[in-house]
């Protein structure tokens, strides 16, 4: 693809902001919104396996850079603002993309503890980077959003995260437990739903997804999806028209029960 053709697009002129964007679910959300015309800040805890993925979609004909955040330290977020702020004066995307599996070996092996034994260090380093992180970062960045004609965010969130799911037997997920992430997917729900609460009189946009069981080193090998399968619910809500919904949680076009 050409760099006429990769800044032609819908996205043209945006700046998006991928955490855990080096590999995985959070590389092919990158080149998606790269695809239709954004600027990608791909956001990885070593910058060298940032710069690495930057270089591979430029590689493609898109724009993109690397960028060193670990998104559970505060004063990565913070280098991360002040550097946004010197260099664009704005965001116009974020997804909170970056997450930890701790529960079992990946999300098609059951659960090593229940919750009732769930360890504490489980709990709280899977909170630490599901819940508290993605909520400081979005914190830190929101006076940046706030400059964009019509920011968008987009928390990754889980069908594992849903507590109507999970008291329902006959749901999708009922017999698959996984205390410490799925308690931290439904947590960063009532976030996404009190800060869309709180910016409806702006143009700012805020939803959970749900990407799908997807072939990732946290999904496992047997999993339903493909990583571009994966990636599409994220694009579409980080592209969402001025019309386009707030406050929910979706997979696709499917608006989930929280």
């Amino acid at each position: 693809m050409s760099d006429t053709e990769a800044t032609a697009g819908p996205l043209a002129g945006k700046l998006a902001l991928v955490t855990g964007g080096a590999r995985g679910i959070g590389l092919e959300i990158s080149r998606q919104l790269a695809a239709l015309g954004a600027e990608v800040l791909i956001a990885a805890r070593h910058k060298a396996k940032a710069d690495r993925a930057a270089a591979l979609l430029c590689k493609e004909g898109y724009a993109a850079q690397g960028l060193r955040l670990d998104v559970a330290f505060e004063d990565d977020r913070q280098d991360v603002y002040h550097e946004l702020r010197r260099a664009h004066g704005r965001l116009d995307i974020l997804i909170n993309n970056a997450a930890i599996y701790l529960d079992s070996k990946n999300a098609a092996t059951p659960a090593i503890k229940l919750a009732s034994g769930t360890p504490k260090g489980t709990l709280r380093t899977t909170f630490e980077t599901n819940f508290f992180a993605p909520i400081f970062l979005t914190q830190a960045l929101l006076p940046l959003l706030r400059k964009s004609p019509a920011g968008r965010i987009v928390n990754l969130s889980s069908i594992q995260g849903s507590l109507a799911y999970h008291a329902d037997p006959a749901s999708p997920v009922y017999s698959h437990k996984a205390f410490a992430y799925d308690a931290s997917k439904t947590a960063l729900n009532a976030f996404t739903v009190q800060l869309a609460e709180e910016l409806r009189d702006t143009r700012i946009k805020v939803n959970s997804v749900h990407p799908g069981w997807v072939r990732t080193k946290m999904g496992g090998d047997v999993a339903d999806l493909s990583v571009q399968e994966g990636a599409r619910t994220a694009v579409i809500y980080a592209s969402l028209p001025d019309d386009g919904p707030t406050g929910g949680f979706f997979h696709l076009n499917e608006r989930l029960p929280w």
